[in-house]
C-alpha cells in the first residue's frame, strides 16, 4: 500500500514527495508524502472533533470491541503486514514474522482485555465539623475516582520496530478514550499506512485515529509536539530528539511519556552457563543489527572467563548471516566512523569492523559487520555514547561491586542482563543496576502487563499494561458528602 496521510478519516497523498529506499539495496521503491503544517493541523482538530462528538465518553466495551477488530484487522493481513515491515526495515523476514507483527496484535488485544475489571479505590470517611454541610446527611463523605482520556495525543514512533512501537502506544491511548494523531519515522512509513487502512476499516469514528507523514525538524514532528491543541505527547526516540519535543511541551506545559536511547550492560559472572550468556549476548549484541534501543552494547565479563568469552562472542560474530542492514546510508555511515574511532582509540578488534561484502545487489545496501571490541577506557565514546548497530566492546571486572560500578557508570539506563548461576547474587545484583528492567539469565523477554522505560538519558516515564493506562488517562476525584 502506498503511503499516504489519513486524517479525518480519509486518505491524501497531498505535500511534497520525498524518497522511500530499500536499505537492503539502496533502491528507490518509493515516494513519501511530507505532511505541511496545514496538514498537521486538520489531523489535530480532526482528532479534537472526534472527542467533542463523543468518543472519549463510549464506554469500555465499545472500545475494547473496537481494539479487538483492529487486532482481527492485523491478522487477517498478516503477511501483507510483514512484506511492508521487511521492505521499509531490511530486518529479516522471521524477525517481523515472530515478533513485530504478532506484538503489534498482541498489542491491541492486550489493552481490550486491560479495559475489563480495572479497580478505582473508594474511601468513606467521618466529615469533619468545619467542613460539613448542614443538614446534608450522615456526617460522612463517599470519595473515589474515575479516569477520563487526556485528549488529543501525538504519537511520534522509531524506524527501528516501527508496527511494534507505533502500536504499543495507540493501542493504550485509543483504549483510554483519547483521540489519537501518529506520526511514525520517515524511514518506515509503510506499516503505519496499513495500520491506518485497518482502523479505517474497523469502523472508529473519523478523527479518532490519524496518520502524518514527514520528517522531524521544522517539519510534521515538531509541528506536531508544538501544536497547542495537543494534549499529551508519547515519543521512542533518539535522546537528543526527546530533549527537543520536551522544549516544544514545555510551551503549553503538556505532558510526556519517554522512551529514548540506550547504552545497554550486560554483566557475565565466571560462574554463568558461559554456552548460555554467549546464546544470550549475541542476541541482545545483534539482533536486528544492534537496532533494538534494547540491544547490548557494553559486556562485562568476570576476569577468570574473560579471555574464553572474548574468543568465543568473536567466533560466533563472524558466523553470523542474515543479520540485515543499517536502516539508511546516513545511519551505516555514523556507526562505521564509530569503528574508526574506536581503532583510533586503541581498541583491539576482534570480530567485523568493515562493510561486508555479498558480490550481489546488497554490496548497493547500508550493510555493517558484526563487531566485536576490546581494549578501550571506559572514557572512549564508543564505550559511552549509543552506537545502535551491531557493535558490542568487551571489558573484563574483578568483583561484584565493579561490576555494578561499570554497568551504573552511563548516562543512560534503559535495560541491562545479568548471567549468573548463584540465586543470592542475582537478586543483590539487579536491584544495584540503574536500569529500567534488568534481564537475570535472558534477554528481552517481556510480559505486557510489567513497567517498562527508562532512567537517566533513556526516558520519563513507565509503559506497559495500567502503566500505559495510567499515562493516557486523567484521575478525577469525586467527593459526595452523604
Amino acid at each position: 500500500m502506498k503511503a499516504a496521510h489519513y486524517v479525518g478519516g480519509g486518505f491524501r497523498t497531498d505535500g511534497a514527495a520525498f524518497a522511500l529506499v530499500d536499505p537492503v539495496d539502496g533502491r528507490r521503491v518509493g515516494d513519501v508524502p511530507e505532511a505541511t503544517r496545514q496538514i498537521v493541523d486538520e489531523a489535530v482538530r480532526a482528532a479534537r472533533a472526534a472527542l467533542e462528538d463523543g468518543w472519549g465518553r463510549t464506554g469500555a466495551t465499545e472500545r475494547a470491541a473496537a481494539l479487538r477488530r483492529i487486532a482481527d484487522g492485523i491478522q487477517a493481513r498478516f503477511d501483507e503486514f510483514v512484506d511492508a515491515e521487511v521492505a521499509d526495515t531490511g530486518k529479516p523476514r522471521e524477525l517481523a514474522a515472530t515478533v513485530d507483527i504478532p506484538r503489534a496484535i498482541g498489542n491491541f488485544r492486550a489493552y481490550a482485555d486491560l479495559l475489563y475489571g480495572r479497580p478505582e479505590r473508594a474511601y468513606t470517611t467521618d466529615v469533619p465539623g468545619w467542613s460539613a454541610t448542614p443538614g446534608a446527611g450522615t456526617g460522612q463523605a463517599l470519595n473515589y475516582s474515575v479516569r477520563r482520556p487526556l485528549g488529543v495525543v501525538a504519537i511520534i514512533s522509531p524506524w527501528n520496530l516501527p508496527l511494534l512501537l507505533l502500536t504499543w502506544k495507540v493501542a493504550p491511548a485509543l483504549a483510554a478514550g483519547n483521540a489519537v494523531v501518529a506520526k511514525p519515522s520517515e524511514e518506515t512509513p509503510s506499516t503505519a499506512t496499513l495500520l491506518a487502512s485497518v482502523i479505517d476499516q474497523a469502523g472508529l469514528p473519523d478523527g479518532v485515529f490519524n496518520l502524518v507523514h514527514g520528517h522531524g525538524t521544522d517539519a510534521a514532528g515538531e509541528w506536531l509536539t508544538r501544536h497547542p491543541g495537543v494534549d499529551a505527547i508519547a515519543f521512542t526516540g533518539e535522546s537528543a530528539t526527546g530533549a527537543a519535543i520536551m522544549r516544544n511541551a514545555a510551551d503549553h506545559i503538556t505532558p510526556v511519556s519517554f522512551e529514548l536511547g540506550g547504552k545497554n550492560p550486560a554483566l557475565i559472572f565466571a560462574d554463568a552457563d558461559l554456552d548460555a550468556a554467549l546464546d544470550g549476548t549475541v542476541r541482545s549484541c545483534f539482533t536486528h543489527s544492534g537496532q533494538i534501543c534494547l540491544c547490548t552494547e557494553r559486556v562485562y565479563v568476570e576476569r577468570p572467563v574473560f579471555e574464553e568469552f572474548v574468543a568465543a562472542l568473536g567466533e560466533r560474530a563472524r558466523a553470523l548471516e542474515g543479520y540485515g542492514p543499517m536502516i539508511s546510508a546516513q545511519h551505516r555511515d555514523k556507526v562505521l566512523s564509530y569503528y574508526r574511532l574506536a581503532v583510533e582509540e586503541g581498541a583491539t578488534v576482534v570480530a567485523g569492523g568493515g562493510v561486508p561484502t555479498f558480490g550481489d545487489d546488497r554490496d548497493n545496501g547500508f550493510h555493517v559487520e558484526p563487531t566485536v571490541l576490546t581494549g578501550l577506557p571506559e572514557t572512549a565514546r564508543l564505550v559511552r555514547e549509543e552506537v545502535f548497530g551491531p557493535v558490542c566492546h568487551v571489558a573484563p571486572f574483578d568483583t561484584e561491586d565493579e561490576a555494578v560500578r561499570l554497568a551504573n557508570d552511563s548516562p543512560y539506563g534503559l535495560a541491562a542482563t545479568v548471567w549468573t548461576r548463584d540465586l543470592s547474587r542475582a537478586h543483590r545484583v539487579a536491584p544495584r543496576v540503574e536500569t529500567g528492567i534488568v534481564w537475570v539469565n535472558c534477554w528481552n523477554l517481556r510480559d505486557l502487563r510489567t513497567p517498562f522505560g527508562g532512567v537517566k538519558a533513556s526516558g520519563i516515564g513507565r509503559e506497559g499494561g495500567e502503566y500505559s493506562l495510567d499515562f493516557f488517562s486523567e484521575p478525577v476525584n469525586v467527593c459526595i458528602q452523604i
